[in-house]
């Protein structure tokens, strides 16, 4: 065969891009493909080891938790065979111990384990950990071996030098499944190292070098395969630093794409809607307020659109700057489209922006009311003033996305609560513009620096941290039933006290029935996953509770949630806000937009199932009146738990910026960026948005000035391949979701 015959029939390099399947086999791809949604060779590589053991090192039994697959390191103590008493065959038991604590693994007529494992051997065990009768127990686990008698694992060497480097080198533990074991993933990655070709660098050849860091392939062997501490924590740092730039690059790009884009510039015309706007304004605005409301002018009087986070506390008047730019945008012939989370929320928009804008200019803007819940009538009046122009402010929630909602000249949108939505809704209210329209984006709930720079990296953000003069301030009080159970009832009879001076109270559950949770306000996963295991309290029984209730006997108490139907909601929160009810035992349908100035007090309960940033959402909805508000968090989380950390956090202070970084510390990582709605893979890996702040700021000024020299990244290939990788349709939405 010539050498030219031989190029021909040569199988093509492994790249990360390469299918799995096409280097591992079908079935190994498979596998992997329903345990870890890794489909390509890059996939598989950037699922790292989760921590490292030795052999000579053995696993904290006593720290294992209940019901969880875990990997340990353990040693054999005995192993027994013994028939089974019910029915016929036998049961292998077998003794594990980390020097200290025993764990049982059981195994049901499988007599040759009896032969395979003895006394004295050591290895890595893995399977989920059950309670039987006390005593911890892994039923069929799944095992690997170490030394003497183990298969596919060298023996140690007889050398006193070699066998402490045999004893001492790092064994990775991958995050495994019951189907797909540590190990299983440790040999396929070997595989699939062996077959890899030369890894290109996306790190320019200066960056790596000024930064002392790893080509990219020599770091990706490193923190699979270890020979000492020090290559993991090398490669590691690499493959961090990698993924920060990485990142950043991609969302420079995304900033780069949407300032190429061309629309209408939008310049209030002297005298028009916003003038005669400002001039009627009852108060002055925050110094906050105008330099927000500036930023926004000068963003809409470009011919690039605008792509503007604004960020603000709980009621710092993050709407009248959105209304001001709105009436900016009518002045020069064009439509504004606010999308809110809720039917509650948007319905509460409408009347507030028609109030501030009084009856003349409402008259001249008409303001128009778009949801699902409409009645045909009306939507169809709805649609025909949007679609005609004549309504120059339209506000609704995701009935806006509907392929019937059409705009004569959507000119902005602006996208209340932004954690609610996601890219694809955003998305789909931008393409209803004949040209991209400006896009300003609110959220009240305040974002650290690094998660703004993480999650929205192509927006430019505004912050108003500055509350109106007149607010009165919120008093907040942990209510722990664990410890004073009693403590409920003065709850009830506090709120009495505050019904007593004409005011108003609202009352949050997290459920709306003893069987229906409020859907998609189920309280945060972060905040559930350590919350009270008993059913949550709910709007059905509480209000009944309330009724019966001796101190509460004459006020007048009323639901509010989910279920109901968008006249009900609507009427029910008029009748609030015109003080006909004293009590809403509400779910989260409150949680924003919701404004009431005699509303005092509110009672949280199981605040514990309820996240940080949800909670200081929900105590805003009090205090924002001449009154002072009352929250009181009601729950049955212990002491020193993390759930009751986090409802102790909220009550030590109203600083929300300070609340977003507690919130931030508490939390798991994988929520950090609000991955979890997304139903994608986390899309980080080693980056740590908690702990690696500087690290992203410095990779976001490396990438900043790349894009200004190379805007298309010519310069750099395997970053441009990096850059389209993170920026494929689900990976664009687990960055944007959150």
């Amino acid at each position: 065969m010539t050498d030219s015959e031989a190029a021909e029939n040569a199988l093509p390099p492994v790249t990360l891009d390469t299918k799995l399947q096409n280097v591992v086999g079908g079935k190994t791809a498979v596998a992997l493909v329903k345990a870890f949604g890794v489909e390509t060779v890059g996939d598989l590589l950037s699922h790292y080891p989760r921590r490292y053991a030795r052999r000579g090192e053995l696993s904290s039994i006593s720290l294992l938790p209940l019901d969880e697959n875990v990997t340990i390191v353990a040693e054999i103590r005995t192993v027994e065979e013994r028939p089974m008493k019910a029915r016929k065959g036998s049961i292998v038991e077998v003794k594990i111990s980390d020097g200290r604590g025993i764990l049982s693994l059981t195994w049901f007529n499988q007599s040759w384990r009896a032969k395979q494992l003895r006394p004295g051997m050591r290895g890595m065990f893995a399977g989920k950990v059950t309670d039987y009768r006390g005593h911890l127990q892994l039923t069929h686990p799944t095992y690997r071996l170490f030394g003497p008698g183990a298969e596919d694992e060298p023996e140690m060497p007889t050398d006193a030098a070699a066998a402490k480097l045999w004893i001492e080198q790092p064994i990775a533990i991958y995050p495994a499944t019951n189907t797909v074991a540590s190990w299983q993933i440790a040999q396929t990655i070997e595989l699939v190292l062996d077959s890899l070709g030369p890894v290109p660098d996306p790190i320019p050849t200066e960056v790596r070098s000024e930064r002392g860091l790893l080509p990219h392939g020599r770091a990706l062997e490193l923190i699979h395969q270890p020979e000492t501490d020090s290559d993991w924590r090398r490669a590691r740092d690499t493959l961090r630093f990698t993924e920060a730039f990485v990142l950043q690059s991609a969302l420079v790009q995304q900033r780069n794409e949407a300032r190429a884009q061309k629309t209408v510039a939008r310049v209030p015309a002297p005298g028009g809607f916003l003038d005669r706007f400002d001039a009627a304004l009852p108060f002055t605005l925050t110094d906050d307020q105008q330099n927000v409301a500036a930023e926004i002018a000068d963003d809409i009087a470009q011919t690039s659109p605008m792509n503007r986070l604004v960020q603000g506390e709980v009621g710092s008047g993050k709407t009248v700057v959105a209304l001001r730019a709105m009436l900016a945008v009518a002045d020069s012939g064009g439509q504004a489209a606010l999308l809110a989370p809720t039917e509650v929320l948007a319905a509460q928009h409408l009347r507030s922006i028609a109030r501030a804008l009084g009856p003349e200019l409402s008259v001249e803007l008409m303001p128009t009311l778009i949801t699902g819940q409409l009645p045909v009538a009306e939507r169809r009046k709805a649609l025909l003033r949007t679609v005609s122009g004549q309504a120059q402010i339209v506000i609704g929630t995701h009935a806006l996305l509907g392929e019937k909602v059409t705009f004569f000249d959507l000119g902005l949108v602006v996208v209340d609560e932004q954690h609610r939505f996601g890219v694809d809704q955003r998305e789909a209210l931008r393409q209803k513009g004949a040209l991209p329209p400006h896009v300003l984006v609110l959220t009240a709930t305040p974002i650290p620096r690094t998660v703004a720079m993480t999650v929205f990296g192509d927006l430019d953000v505004s912050t108003i941290a500055e509350l109106p003069e007149g607010r009165q301030g919120i008093e907040t009080f942990v209510v722990p039933l664990f410890e004073k159970p009693a403590w409920v009832t003065r709850v009830w009879s506090r709120l009495a006290e505050e019904l007593a001076q004409k005011r108003q109270a609202f009352v949050v559950c997290a459920a709306i029935s003893p069987k229906q949770l409020e859907e998609g306000e189920i309280a945060d996963p972060e905040a559930s996953a350590s919350a009270s295991a008993s059913a949550p309290a709910d709007v059905e029984t509480v209000l009944a509770e309330l009724r019966r209730n001796p101190v509460l006997a004459s006020a007048r108490i009323e639901p509010l949630h989910g279920r109901m139907t968008s006249e009900q909601k609507d009427q029910t929160m008029r009748s609030f806000a015109a003080g006909e009810i004293d009590v809403l035992v509400a779910t989260t349908v409150i949680e924003v937009g919701v404004d009431v100035p005699n509303a005092s007090a509110m009672v949280v309960m199981d605040a514990d199932r309820f996240g940080v940033s949800q909670l200081h959402q929900l105590r805003g909805r009090v205090g924002r009146g001449g009154v002072p508000g009352l929250c009181l968090l009601v729950t049955s989380a212990e002491a020193e738990s993390l759930a009751r950390e986090r409802v102790e956090a909220v009550a030590a202070t109203l600083d929300g910026f300070e609340l977003a970084q507690v919130d931030l510390e508490l939390r798991r990582e994988g929520d950090v960026l609000g991955l979890n709605q997304s139903g994608g893979r986390s899309s980080l890996r080693l980056l740590r948005v908690a702990t690696d702040g500087v690290l992203i700021g410095e990779a976001r000024g490396y990438a900043q000035r790349l894009s200004d020299q190379d805007p298309l990244l010519e310069s750099v290939p395997a970053l441009r391949e990096a850059v389209r990788r993170r920026l494929d349709d689900s990976e664009r939405a687990s960055l944007t979701k959150s």
